[in-house]
């Protein structure tokens, strides 16, 4: 055996060796598993997760008391100055300061706003707004963005102008102006929100698989499926869309973030989320008269808004590095 053989089978065997796992077993480079393996050693990914573990239990905590309690856990040590507005604290900063309306209180951490309100108490109950609407109008995008733009892909033809002509032409509306028509015609609820802003991310999601579908529906095994006689609706939920999917969860991830911004803009606006039921956007609306004597009471709702666009986009740039397989981490 010469000495260039020998080197070139160290080099095969390092290679396995360096992929085994303590099992023996050659470590597999794709599967949720390796995708979770990858977040867990990507610091900006683990990050993101935690804030937004901890946002979305603090959202769970806060829709049960509201749905299935009625506000009576959050009631039972806490004083809603609404029933005694006599005694009222009005526009309190946080406890470890002082304006020109007293003192904080430890009664209120975070302060107070113009009707003597927790803040801390309406930003943990504004959580389950935020989370609800990025999680239900990015699903909602997501799910018809990804249908549409699977089947124009697939079929190509006619099919494929139609349904991206369609989508181009949502995606030339600016998406504050689309939404708020929408609520107009419909109405200023949440759901209409979510609505909505769901339809402005279609054609996000249909232009992203889309490009991801022209090349996989050439491939081999998409030929044989079809030479097995595999209806075209199987082949575009089972083999299609799943080989696709990589870089629209990466987006997902992203969006949802987005459109916790866009519904705070119209909860700002007026839209969305009605009093008294909390939102951040909300929050700031109504804080735009006191930034001056009490600019705690717009900070806080915008530090919340903030973190938590702030955990989506780092999730996502971690499932990006993950799915990804020409980035190495």
């Amino acid at each position: 055996m010469g000495t260039g053989e020998a080197s070139s089978t160290d080099v095969r065997n390092a290679s396995r060796n360096e992929q085994a796992d303590d099992g023996g077993k050659v470590e597999a480079r794709v599967g949720w598993r390796y995708t979770l393996s990858q977040i867990r050693k990507d610091t900006t990914a683990r990050l993101g997760f935690y804030i937004i573990g901890f946002i979305f239990v603090v959202a769970v905590f806060a829709w049960i008391d509201a749905k299935l309690f009625d506000y009576a856990i959050i009631s039972s040590f806490w004083h809603n100055p609404v029933n005694d507005p006599s005694n009222a604290k009005i526009l309190r900063p946080p406890a470890w300061t002082s304006n020109t309306f007293g003192p904080g209180l430890w009664e209120y951490p975070l302060g107070t706003d113009h009707r003597g309100r927790d803040i801390l108490v309406r930003l943990v109950y504004g959580s389950r707004i935020a989370m609800q609407v990025g999680i239900v109008s990015t699903g909602f995008g997501l799910i018809c963005g990804t249908l549409v733009g699977a089947v124009a892909g697939y079929h190509g033809g006619w099919v494929d102008d139609v349904l991206m002509r369609v989508a181009e032409t949502l995606y030339a509306i600016p998406f504050l102006v689309l939404v708020i028509a929408f609520m107009a015609a419909f109405g200023r609820d949440l759901t209409f929100a979510m609505i909505g802003v769901g339809i402005t991310t279609i054609p996000v999601f249909a232009r992203l698989i889309r490009s991801r579908v022209v090349s996989v529906r050439e491939e081999e095994y998409i030929e044989a499926a079809k030479a097995a006689g595999v209806r075209d609706r199987n082949i575009i939920l089972r083999h299609v869309i799943p080989n696709s999917f990589a870089p629209v969860l990466v987006q997902a991830t992203l969006q949802v973030g987005i459109s916790i911004l866009i519904v705070a803009g119209l909860s700002f606006l007026g839209f969305g989320a009605q009093p008294p039921t909390p939102s951040w956007g909300q929050m700031l609306s109504q804080s735009r008269g006191y930034m001056l004597p009490d600019p705690w009471f717009s900070l806080w709702p915008g530090l919340a808004i903030l973190v938590t666009v702030m955990g989506f986009n780092l999730l996502g740039d971690g499932l990006r590095d993950a799915l990804d397989p020409r980035i190495k981490n």
